[in-house]
């Protein structure tokens, strides 16, 4: 189906499982795996960590141009909260928390990063569902915080402000994972 041999899709499975993103079953293939409300803690604590150290090490190195372009994101990401637009909100709001890692100029943040967003990045998605639907809200709120201690270069406050916000996602993952949801992408929240 895919048009390769066993040997690289194999050797693709055990990378996936050592990520943490499947599990290999003996003799019945492999399958996603689940994350409990344990492994969601932790990865969205580690999250926050790493978002929290981009956001003081991007204050010290970020240039002026590299926050209007932040600043630009912001507001496109405003326009699809404005439309109830979830997959462009999303898109937009993950492509801000990665230019804040880049401006940290840290390469091994950078890729320890995105070893960690790409396990959590569904889970993050639909956390902007949960508490009846306020999450998101909520989220664009933060937002204009960390734009605001961004643009002031205030490291400190934005590592704080970022942790805070990662830690209000778990949050609010968890409490949708405890619902019982999985909202299919696309599917955009109804109210605010």
């Amino acid at each position: 189906m895919l048009g390769i041999s066993r040997t690289p899709l194999r050797e693709a499975l055990k990378v996936l499982a050592a990520e943490g993103l499947i599990e290999l079953l003996p003799n019945r293939g492999a399958r996603v795996r689940q994350l409990s409300q344990r492994d969601l803690e932790e990865l969205f604590d580690v999250m926050a960590g790493l978002e929290s150290l981009a956001g003081r090490l991007a204050c010290e190195a970020i240039t002026d141009e590299e926050i209007a372009a932040i600043e630009r994101l912001h507001y496109e990401m405003y326009g699809h909260y404005l439309h109830r637009d979830m997959h462009g909100y999303f898109q937009t709001n993950q492509q801000i928390h990665e230019s804040i890692v880049a401006a940290a100029r840290n390469a091994t943040l950078k890729t320890t990063y995105a070893n960690f967003a790409g396990r959590i990045r569904r889970v993050r998605y639909s956390a902007n569902f949960a508490r009846k639907r306020q999450r998101w809200a909520e989220a664009m709120r933060e937002h204009e915080a960390i734009l605001d201690a961004l643009r002031r270069r205030a490291g400190s406050e934005l590592s704080d402000i970022l942790f805070q916000h990662l830690r209000n996602k778990r949050g609010a993952a968890i409490e949708h994972l405890a619902e019982g949801h999985d909202s299919a992408p696309g599917e955009a929240p109804q109210g605010s």
